[in-house]
C-alpha cells in the first residue's frame, strides 16, 4: 500500500474555526454590552470572528494531520516508526473518536487526523480511514493481513 496523509475534512477545519470564532465574539461582546456601541457595531462583534474563524480555519486547518509513510506515522510532533507502534485503537475523547497510537515505551500519542465526532466534527469516512491506516500498520509491522 502506499503512502498516505490524514487530514482534517474542510467541515472539520471550519467548524473548528468557527467554534473559536464563536469564543471570540463571547469574548469582544461582554466589554461592547458595557460601551453600548451602535447597532452596527454589535453585527461585526457577533458575526465577524465566528466568520473571519471558519474562514481561518480552512485556511490552517487542513494543514494540520499526519503523514503515513515506510518509516511510520510522522506528526507535527515527530515520527513514530512502525517498529515501535504496538497498537492502533479508537478511542473516545472529549466528544469524538480518536485514532490513539501505542508505542512500546508505553506512550501513547493521539493523532490530529482523522476523527470523528459530532456536528461540523463528523467525519462520515473515518471507518474507512481507520480501516487503511490499521492495514498499513499490520502490512508493515507484520507482514500483511492473514488470510
Amino acid at each position: 500500500m502506499e503512502d498516505a496523509s490524514f487530514r482534517p475534512t474542510w467541515r472539520q477545519a471550519a467548524g473548528h474555526g468557527l467554534y473559536l470564532g464563536a469564543i471570540t465574539a463571547a469574548v469582544f461582546l461582554v466589554p461592547a454590552v458595557l460601551a453600548g456601541p451602535p447597532i452596527w457595531a454589535w453585527a461585526l462583534l457577533a458575526f465577524g470572528p465566528p466568520l473571519a474563524g471558519a474562514a481561518g480555519g480552512l485556511a490552517a486547518g487542513r494543514r494540520a494531520g499526519v503523514e503515513i509513510c515506510a518509516g511510520g506515522i510522522r506528526t507535527s510532533s515527530g515520527l513514530a516508526p512502525w517498529h515501535r507502534v504496538v497498537d492502533l485503537r479508537e478511542e473516545r475523547r472529549g466528544g469524538r473518536t480518536v485514532v490513539s497510537v501505542y508505542l512500546d515505551s508505553g506512550a501513547s500519542l493521539v493523532l490530529r487526523a482523522p476523527y470523528s465526532g459530532g456536528l461540523f466534527a463528523a467525519d462520515p469516512r473515518f471507518e474507512v480511514k481507520m480501516f487503511a491506516l490499521s492495514y498499513m500498520w499490520r502490512s508493515r509491522r507484520f507482514g500483511g493481513l492473514p488470510g
